[in-house]
């Protein structure tokens, strides 16, 4: 594969990049020119991972086993990728999870989990990061969030409240950092074909009830990877979901009715 220049010698620093949508972007970075360094539980996949983008970029890659749950775990892995790899030009934060039940049966055990995981976690690394980056007035952090941040629908209720939150924390810390020189963008997408959906969705035929909607991860990262650099403050993708969002926010009634009906197909 031929590199570009995009972010020649650019720290590009993923979470969740074990598989699906981290893995890809960590390998449109590489393809890019970057030197990427990928984090999650998984060490074994991430192997794989590096390797991959060692063989893509021509150049030495990193893993770090990261369980973005632990707060002191994220400030060790990120002082360590700075002493061992150099500052953090780019922050992606990809890791996170969902569930899809009715909130009349959720266990909320498991909204504590997402919210340490979806919300508090890229918290830490965004705050983590803004530091460093505000040193050298630099750097871009891009939250990968979800057009369900943008339109809840049933069965989503944990997932959602999430994702609100990450949109709301982004778009205050985009405010924050700008006079600082740092880019700060949201990704809202709706479903991408991943193993994502092996665990938020239950019953195993959500992508096929939705496959009109359903993104390919390659694609999305390279539209991701493509946003490094850029002012780009949003991502929303498909184009219908981002048309609906809209108009959801315009007339909530009508949009009420389109989330339990159209949008509806947990």
């Amino acid at each position: 594969m031929k590199t570009t220049n995009h972010l020649q010698d650019k720290v590009v620093f993923i979470t969740g990049a074990s598989s699906g949508l981290g893995e890809q972007i960590a390998y449109e970075a590489a393809l890019k020119g970057a030197t990427v360094v990928v984090a999650a539980r998984s060490l074994d996949k991430l192997k794989v991972v590096k390797e991959n983008c060692e063989k893509i970029s021509g150049k030495k890659a990193y893993l770090f086993s990261l369980d973005i749950a632990d707060p002191e775990e994220i400030e060790a892995t990120f002082n360590e990728i700075i002493e061992t790899v150099g500052p953090i030009d780019v922050l992606i934060n990809n890791a996170g999870f969902g569930h899809f039940e009715s909130v009349l049966t959720t266990d909320m055990s498991i909204a504590e989990d997402m919210f340490r995981v979806n919300v508090l976690g890229l918290m830490y690394t965004s705050q983590l990061a803004a530091i460093h980056m505000a040193d050298r007035k630099t750097g871009h952090i891009i939250n990968i969030a979800s057009m369900a941040g943008k339109m809840a629908t049933p069965k989503s209720t944990i997932y959602s409240a999430s994702k609100f939150a990450v949109i709301g924390y982004t778009n205050a810390l985009r405010l924050e950092l700008k006079p600082l020189s740092i880019q700060v963008s949201t990704v809202n997408l709706g479903p991408v074909k991943t193993s994502f959906f092996d665990k938020a969705d239950k019953n195993g035929d959500y992508l096929e009830k939705v496959d009109k909607l359903v993104l390919d991860p390659k694609e999305v990262a390279y539209k991701v990877v493509k946003m490094i650099g850029s002012s780009k403050r949003e991502l929303n993708l498909p184009k219908s979901m981002e048309i609906a969002s809209r108009f959801y926010t315009l007339f909530p009634t009508a949009g009420d009715y389109l989330a339990t009906t159209l949008f509806d197909k947990k």
